[in-house]
């Protein structure tokens, strides 16, 4: 029986036994996937200069372990030339992913919003806002975005108005006066209705952070770390 095609970016590759890859797959299909791609680094291998990041692909893999194979890759559209800040960007995307998304649970929303994300790096002159947006995604996704619109103890509605303190896997609740930690209620609200203001955008990187802390674990990400090397 032949595989079933699969869209995909390659989200990291690493040496495998002496002529191979270990290749993380970002799928839409299959979500995040790992496969080997044998034979493929010498020089004359057509499939290594496919293997690249931020390249659409469409593969084939074979295998009944969750270690695939490889057998079949093309391009599936022009590569993406991301250069600069957006470039570290673009890692840092790719590195949340492969550390954040459980390993075949198809993602769908969070696939189509990864490759408009890769476009918006390339060509926007602001980074933030669809670096905020994808990270938006991943915590929809993992189930684990808070409700912006009610408060989670006393279910009254969030207001413009007010602030609100943060509880993890619980919600946000009012507060009678903004502390350090506060959130505007005007910027949950934005952020509910995908209205990312200025202000909202700063609100969703504190936000983001905070969820998404305890699936990046202790261990920094290198894509940050590069980043502020490269500064």
């Amino acid at each position: 029986m032949t595989p079933n095609w699969l869209n995909a970016y390659v989200l990291h590759r690493r040496p495998y036994r002496e002529t191979s890859f270990l290749v993380d797959f970002f799928t839409y299909e299959q979500g995040r996937i790992s496969a080997v791609a044998k034979g493929v680094r010498g020089a004359k291998s057509d499939k290594r200069s496919l293997l690249q990041p931020f390249q659409a692909l469409r593969i084939q893999l074979t295998g009944k372990s969750d270690l695939k194979n490889l057998t079949l890759i093309e391009a599936a559209a022009p590569a993406l030339n991301v250069t600069g800040d957006a470039l570290y960007c673009a890692f840092y995307v790719n590195e949340l992913t492969n550390r954040v998304l459980p390993q075949g649970l198809a993602a769908e929303m969070v696939y189509q919003t990864y490759g408009d994300t890769l476009v918006q790096l390339k060509e926007s002159q602001r980074l933030d806002r669809p670096l905020r947006e994808f990270e938006m995604a991943l915590i929809a996704e993992l189930g684990v975005i808070p409700d912006m619109t009610t408060e989670a103890f006393s279910a009254e509605p969030i207001v413009a108005q007010g602030w609100y303190d943060f509880y993890a896997e619980q919600g946000f609740s009012a507060v009678a006066q903004a502390g350090r930690n506060s959130y505007s209620g005007k910027d949950l609200l934005s952020l509910a209705e995908g209205d990312y203001t200025d202000s909202a955008i700063k609100t969703a990187k504190r936000l983001t952070r905070h969820v998404l802390q305890p699936f990046i674990g202790d261990k920094p990400l290198k894509s940050r770390e590069l980043f502020l090397a490269g500064r």
